[in-house]
């Protein structure tokens, strides 16, 4: 099963400044958790970077991300193009 999905990432931004982008990580995994049923997310090194890359403050608004699920049921996420 493969889906592309927009998280947002908003509310994220009421958190105190130096929790922020290890949060946003939180929040993707629970909401992949959550519409992908499944607890096994594997996040890919391109959304940890998209994420982080403007420091541990200013995490993006949303972020647009492909899961795709195997057999097993285990999720990859990687950023959607």
């Amino acid at each position: 099963m493969e889906r592309i999905y927009v998280i947002p990432l908003r509310k994220v931004k009421e958190a105190p400044r130096t929790v922020r982008a290890p949060k946003a990580v939180r929040v993707v995994k629970e909401f992949l958790e959550k519409h992908m049923k499944s607890e096994e997310i594997k996040l890919d090194a391109s959304v940890n970077e998209k994420l982080w890359e403007r420091g541990i403050q200013k995490i993006p608004p949303k972020i647009k991300v492909k899961a795709v699920k195997d057999e097993d049921g285990s999720v990859a996420v990687t950023l959607a193009e």
